[in-house]
């Protein structure tokens, strides 16, 4: 540990300049005096006000650690979440500079946005249903302002739920016109298969996840609304970056089409 302990505002202002530099720092956990969930949602919470402060736009939120694999490894067992701003919005195919990240990784995902606000104290498939306006092929880019993405839950709620950037695709379909809780997923990189899975691989059926997100956002006062983007998490392993050369990583969705993130 290092000789000083920091508070929720020090930490989030450490994290906070991360950003700003493209530099990594030193896990949190190793900073706080006693590292816990709360602490961890306070930290983000400090730069959340920082954004809106600065005149950013909040458009939704990201649901991470959604795979049973990643919750035991990291020995929690229930999901996270992040916010998700306009300047973090890439258009499909748009190439993202090498300079706008730090570490970034990419996985595939179901993207809802929503038409209803969801205000319940527990929602339920009808709800949830009732809500989505229509659903997106999505790219997230994750980053994370740890170095070499040495995170436990702490570092990664605290860190904005590692959010980075994201990727929509331009197909809007229903959600009665896929097969949701089924539909499988394959991400490539040129003709090579670096990723793969379905829909089961997000808690089961993204409703799952999208679920809990709406419960826990009623529970700290921030319901979700009408138009937000609601990111459900990976439908099969994330894939690291390479700094070193151009790719694009090309995501097909059973049923639900295509989406591209590219890196220049």
């Amino acid at each position: 540990m290092t000789d000083a302990v920091l508070d929720a505002a020090a930490a989030a202002e450490a994290l906070f300049l991360a950003e700003q530099a493209r530099c990594p720092i030193a896990p949190l956990r190793d900073r706080v005096a006693a590292p816990s969930a709360e602490l961890a949602y306070a930290i983000q919470a400090h730069n959340t006000r920082r954004a809106l402060a600065a005149g950013r736009r909040l458009v939704g939120r990201k649901i991470g650690l959604t795979s049973p694999a990643v919750q035991k490894q990291l020995g929690v067992d229930q999901p996270d979440f992040g916010m998700l701003y306009a300047d973090m919005s890439v258009g499909d195919a748009e190439p993202v500079a090498r300079g706008r990240l730090i570490q970034p990784k990419v996985e595939a995902e179901i993207a809802f946005v929503l038409g209803k606000d969801l205000r319940f104290e527990r929602h339920t498939y009808a709800d949830i249903l009732g809500a989505i306006d229509y659903c997106l092929p999505a790219v997230e880019i994750v980053d994370s302002r740890i170095a070499d993405w040495r995170i436990s839950l702490f570092d990664t709620v605290a860190d904005n739920a590692s959010s980075g950037l994201f990727v929509l695709g331009g197909n809007p379909v229903k959600p009665g016109g896929f097969d949701m809780g089924r539909c499988a997923m394959q991400m490539k990189e040129g003709e090579r298969l670096v990723s793969q899975g379905n829909a089961r691989a997000c808690l089961g059926n993204p409703i799952n996840a999208a679920i809990w997100l709406a419960d826990m956002l009623v529970q700290v006062g921030q319901p979700l609304q009408a138009g937000d983007i609601v990111l459900t998490g990976a439908l099969g392993p994330m894939v690291a970056v390479d700094p070193a050369c151009p790719q694009v990583f090309a995501v097909d969705i059973e049923g639900l089409g295509h989406v591209e993130a590219s890196f220049a």
